[in-house]
């Protein structure tokens, strides 16, 4: 669900407000803390930006948060940055070598 269409989807449930529901309202509420958490500085196309808004819904996270998490396992599977923890002899790591 993009921006847009949250936003329509809340000004028609102020306007019923009586036929709204305690569970939607309660959805509509934490989704709309959320977008409000996420308004940032970072500048992406729609398209991307509507996916991560989505995710970090789904994840209960702010988008901040997610987008800090995904740029920073990508640094280090590029070997950007260290990886954070060394395995030692005992560590089992599955696959092939």
């Amino acid at each position: 669900m993009s921006r847009h269409q949250f936003v329509q989807k809340l000004e028609s449930a102020a306007d019923h407000i009586a036929d709204a529901s305690r569970a939607d309202l309660q959805v509509m509420l934490r989704r709309a803390a959320l977008l409000l958490r996420n308004v940032g500085g970072l500048g992406l196309d729609p398209q991307t930006d509507e996916v991560l808004n989505d995710l970090a819904a789904e994840m209960g996270k702010a988008k901040s948060d997610l987008v800090e998490a995904i740029v920073g396992e990508w640094l280090v599977a590029n070997a950007y940055l260290p990886v954070p923890h060394q395995l030692d002899d005992d560590t089992f790591v599955g696959g092939n070598a």
